[in-house]
Formats: structure tokens, C-alpha cells, sequence
């Protein structure tokens, strides 16, 4: 499984242009079903707005890409939302721009720009993390190699769980494949064979500033889509 950039929890921006106003929201989404339900939320969140135009990619590869111009004229709405998704490398996401019509008409290029910065917005205020399957490792070692553990993590970029310090230090990591062996071998050479390491198990984790949190996701969605769909 490769590295994939997910959505942690929902993040919204808002930008006006000649006093419309272009509310977005970007949300987590694991199927087309969880899609059509946000943006029906959306809908009956703000009934009284005229156009409510998104766009979402799923799955693993972005096998699954939608999007919509909801009433706004064709390529001004959808497609630069999903060109905004798209380039900011998140999967399993949907963000959609609901439109407050301030009465004077933007133009093609008008709607292009003002979709973008919505969904711009919106994404910067975003929080994120990249998504790993490994296994983690329940690390015990003494105070005395306590350095040395910690210098031999750091520069493996190996991502943290939980620490205990009590009478020995209990530290877990979360280690991919890639690395796995790498660090065992160093632990070994760098403690002199004296710290335990236990396996926990497989799990799927974000990572994000050094420390590793266990994510529950559904399966990734595997339909494919040769071309962008346009709903």
C-alpha cells in the first residue's frame, strides 16, 4: 500500500466575489453513497442557495472521480473544484461550493476563479494525514540505551505511539515493510541486544508530526473510471 494523503476530519473556507458568496466544505468520503449524502446535507443546510457544485475523488488511486456544476455554466463550477482536489493530492474526499447569489452576474471566468479560491479556502484550513499500513512494535528498553533508541528512530523517521516511562521505557512504533527490518537490526546493534521488541500486530495509521495514529477506514473503493464522471 502506498503512502495516500487523507482528510482527517471536515474543513470549510468561504470566499465572495461581488458579493456572492461561495461557502465550501471538504469532507472525508469512503463511497459515492457517503458522497451524495454530504452534498444532500449541504442542500438542506443552506435550502435558500441557488447552486451547490462539487466534486470528489475515492479510492486508493483516485479509481472513482465525480463532479458537478449543479446549474452553473458547463466546465465553471465542478471541474475547477475537482482540478483544486486533485492538485492538493488528497483521496477519498469530497468538497462541495454552495453559491449565494449577490445579484450581479461573474462571468465564465468570474466562477472559475471564485469555485478555485472556495475550494482553496477550504483546504488550507484542512487537516491531514498520510495513511500507511504496517505493524506496530511495542519497543521496552532501559533509561541507559534510551538515547541511543531514540537517535536510531529519528533517523529512520519512524513514527511514535504511545510512551510509558515507569522502571524501563515502553515506547510503540509503527513500522511499514520498508523499514521494518532496517530498524529491528538497529535496535539489536544499538542496545546490544538488551531491548524487547514485541509485535502488536498489523494495523493501517495516519501519520502526522512524528506520531503515528491507528485509523479505522472502510476498504478503499475499487470501481474504476476511465474518465472524470460528470454527474
Amino acid at each position: 500500500m502506498e503512502p495516500c494523503l487523507l482528510l482527517m476530519s471536515p474543513a470549510e473556507g468561504e470566499y465572495e466575489s461581488k458579493r456572492s458568496r461561495f461557502l465550501a466544505r471538504a469532507v472525508p468520503v469512503y463511497s459515492e453513497e457517503d458522497a451524495a449524502a454530504a452534498v444532500a446535507a449541504r442542500r438542506k443546510e443552506h435550502f435558500a442557495a441557488r447552486h451547490h457544485c462539487y466534486a470528489y475523488v475515492l479510492g486508493e488511486k483516485n479509481e472513482t472521480v465525480r463532479f458537478s456544476d449543479d446549474g452553473e455554466p458547463s466546465g465553471t463550477a465542478g471541474k475547477p473544484i475537482l482540478e483544486t482536489l486533485l492538485g492538493s493530492g488528497l483521496h477519498n474526499t469530497l468538497i462541495v461550493v454552495t453559491r449565494y447569489f449577490g445579484g450581479t452576474l461573474l462571468g465564465t471566468g468570474g466562477l472559475v476563479r471564485a469555485y478555485t479560491a472556495a475550494a482553496q479556502a477550504a483546504l488550507e484550513k484542512a487537516e491531514s494525514g498520510c495513511l500507511y499500513r504496517g505493524n506496530c512494535w511495542h519497543i521496552l528498553c532501559s533509561y541507559n540505551d534510551l538515547a541511543r533508541v531514540d537517535r536510531l528512530i529519528a533517523s529512520l523517521e519512524i513514527p511514535l505511539g504511545q510512551e510509558e516511562f515507569g522502571t524501563d521505557v515502553s515506547k510503540q512504533v509503527y513500522l511499514v515493510p520498508e523499514k521494518e527490518e532496517m530498524f529491528l537490526t538497529g535496535l539489536n546493534d544499538a542496545t546490544a541486544g538488551q531491548a524487547l521488541a514485541m509485535n502488536e500486530g498489523e494495523t493501517v495509521f495516519l501519520t502526522k508530526e512524528g506520531r503515528a495514529i491507528p485509523w479505522n477506514v472502510p476498504s478503499f473503493v475499487s470501481a474504476s473510471s476511465d474518465e472524470p464522471g460528470k454527474d
